[in-house]
């Protein structure tokens, strides 16, 4: 044991362990009783590098006694173990028989690097990954660094934990994660076996332990994922580079990083690859997409999000996530796409068919490539705009202005006969005046004009015709960015808003269904529910102001996973008749708030 081990590094220990040592022994059961690996008693940390496999220990008072052989001598003997040994003893019997490695089946020597007593640090329930801020007080535990060196590159690494040799069971209770070159190959597990891990020194992506049990939860190197909504089909392909390399030059090669300033070039290459392997057919015809955008992703157990800022990414861990867009423009039968990426170390690939009905995974296989979606809704959702309602006017006067203009030439042609009598053109003004008359009186029942009546009162809404309008013109507001096309979401737009709040509004709404850690995903809109509202009436005209509180629950297809997200909103909106139709002239958010996200399989 180094010296440091037996001065101040155990002095610290002595603080832990006699803390330990004073407490009912009822610790031992306490342990056993965790089933989140990542909150088990001992946490190990295996790092298998190069020249050693390194390991990291934070070992719990439950698990003191199983990890005795560990503790230097002043530690030890506070402890009233069974059949006391020399520390140089017991520290050969612990890496020996107790906590072994074995490199292609030989057993390694090993050597602890450090000992100490600090505060157990507390991990993401999900993930495993140590929180962003630690609690100042905190359980204590042992800290361990210890160290197994091998030659070569072995193909192997067994990881053996200690066991009572009578009754055969494991005698510590070990959350575990093990690291292959800095990449994690598996999720947080319980160690309660010998476990063996096969290593792939080129690419460490692809060593994986025989136990199936002990995998990353993502560890294919390629999925396809396929979407199919009312107004667009959507491929995401989500790849390593490095596994692309296999099949055209991109220039990556393992054992490098991938720089920032290269990263630009790399998408441009992917894409123009990619985009002739994927081939979509859309009820029997062959469709044409588009990229719609390109980033590299990273995943963990809790979510898949975009790499933001910009980094150099490790060549064996970078990913990308490639999105194709299929523009339709109704809900289709039939939906096919064919892979055609496969080879001797990708030989199948996982790939799922969603609809708003959820997911069905499949795996594709070189005998089996089509990933197919057939339309099985009975019921599906089409997004459509809603009728408004017209806005009330002035009551309305009804005026025979033609036989008015008849009868007042009747009354012209009158006086002037009077004037003349009989003489000289009294004729022609005896033949205007009859026919004035008789045109006037077969003219008054339809030749008449409607034109508001100035001296009435303006009709006004009623609340509930103001709700009515409200829900409708918010309903509308979000039905407008259903479609992709700027174009189409301004022409609907302007069908509820007034001109010069278009691209106000536009801005305001796109930046909140735009999912920006996730590289500019397009929230669908689900439900606008409105959940308060407060009117305020002009006197000059039916229009009027709304004060609303509504909530908006949308969802977005991603990476293979349905997020659905739900955000409310507070705001004032000025509503009036513009061309004969209800518009939205002002709005004002003055307040909103996630209510929460979720993601579902």
């Amino acid at each position: 044991m180094e010296s440091a081990l037996r001065k101040p590094a155990v002095l610290t220990c002595v603080v832990v362990l006699l803390s330990i040592a004073f407490r009912p022994f009822s610790l031992h059961g306490d342990a056993i009783v965790v089933t989140k690996a990542m909150s088990a008693s001992t946490i190990a940390e295996v790092f298998v590098e190069d020249e050693a496999v390194r390991m990291v220990l934070e070992i719990g008072a439950a698990d003191i006694e199983a990890f005795k052989n560990l503790l230097p001598d002043e530690i030890y003997e506070r402890f009233e173990f069974e059949n006391p040994q020399a520390y140089e003893k017991r520290i050969d019997e612990f890496f020996s028989t107790d906590l072994v490695v074995r490199a292609d089946s030989i057993s390694l020597g090993g050597k602890a690097l450090k000992l100490t007593a600090r505060r157990r640090v507390l991990r993401d329930e999900v993930t495993g990954k140590p929180l962003a801020v630690q609690p100042d007080e905190g359980e204590l535990v042992v800290y361990a660094e210890l160290e197994y060196k091998f030659n070569g590159q072995p193909k192997t690494i067994s990881i053996q934990p200690m066991r009572n040799s009578q009754q055969g069971r494991v005698t510590a209770n070990i959350g575990f994660i093990t690291y292959h070159r800095g990449l994690p190959v598996m999720d947080f597990r319980y160690l309660s076996n010998s476990e063996t891990l096969q290593l792939d020194w080129e690419d460490p992506w692809y060593s994986m332990f025989q136990n199936r049990n002990l995998r990353r939860q993502y560890d294919a190197p390629l999925s396809v994922f396929l979407y199919v909504e009312p107004f667009e089909v959507r491929v995401e392909v989500v790849a390593r580079p490095v596994d692309l390399q296999r099949w055209t030059d991109l220039g990556v090669r393992p054992d490098h990083v991938i720089p920032v300033s290269e990263q630009s070039a790399l998408k441009s290459k992917v894409v123009d690859f990619l985009s002739d392997k994927i081939d979509v057919a859309i009820d029997g015809q062959k469709a044409n997409g588009k990229l719609d955008r390109i980033h590299f992703i990273s995943r963990t157990l809790r979510k898949t999000g975009v790499v933001f800022p910009d980094q150099d990414l490790d060549v064996s861990s970078a990913t990308l996530g490639v999105i194709f867009v299929f523009p339709i423009q109704q809900l289709p039968d039939l939906v096919t796409m064919k892979w055609k990426l496969f080879d001797d170390k990708i030989q199948s690939v996982p790939s799922v068919a969603t609809d708003e009905a959820g997911g069905l995974p499949w795996t594709l296989t070189a005998e089996d490539p089509v990933l197919e979606w057939k339309n099985f809704l009975t019921n599906p959702t089409i997004p459509a705009m809603l009728a408004i309602q017209s806005p009330p006017t002035r009551p309305q006067v009804s005026l025979p202005l033609a036989s008015i203009g008849l009868l007042f030439l009747a009354v012209v042609a009158g006086m002037g006969l009077v004037k003349v009598g009989s003489r000289g053109l009294g004729g022609v003004s005896l033949a205007v005046l009859v026919l004035s008359i008789g045109g006037a009186f077969w003219l008054w029942p339809s030749a008449r004009v409607q034109f508001a009546n100035p001296l009435a009162a303006q009709q006004k809404v009623t609340d509930q015709q103001a709700a009515e309008v409200t829900h409708s013109l918010m309903h509308n507001l979000y039905r407008s960015f259903d479609r992709r096309d700027e174009s189409v979401i301004y022409d609907q737009l302007a069908t509820c808003v007034s001109g010069d709040l278009l691209r106000k509004i536009y801005i305001q709404i796109m930046q909140r269904i735009k999912l920006e850690d996730q590289g500019g995903a397009q929230v669908k809109v689900n439900e606008v529910d409105v959940l308060e509202t407060d009117f305020v009436y002009r006197d000059d005209s039916p229009g009027f102001k709304s004060n609303v509180k509504w909530n908006v629950l949308g969802s977005v297809g991603h990476w293979g996973h349905l997020h659905t997200r739900a955000n409310q909103y507070v705001a004032e909106f000025g509503v009036e008749p513009v061309d004969g139709a209800w518009k939205i002239v002002s709005m004002q958010i003055t307040d909103e708030a996630n209510l929460g996200n979720e993601r579902i399989k």
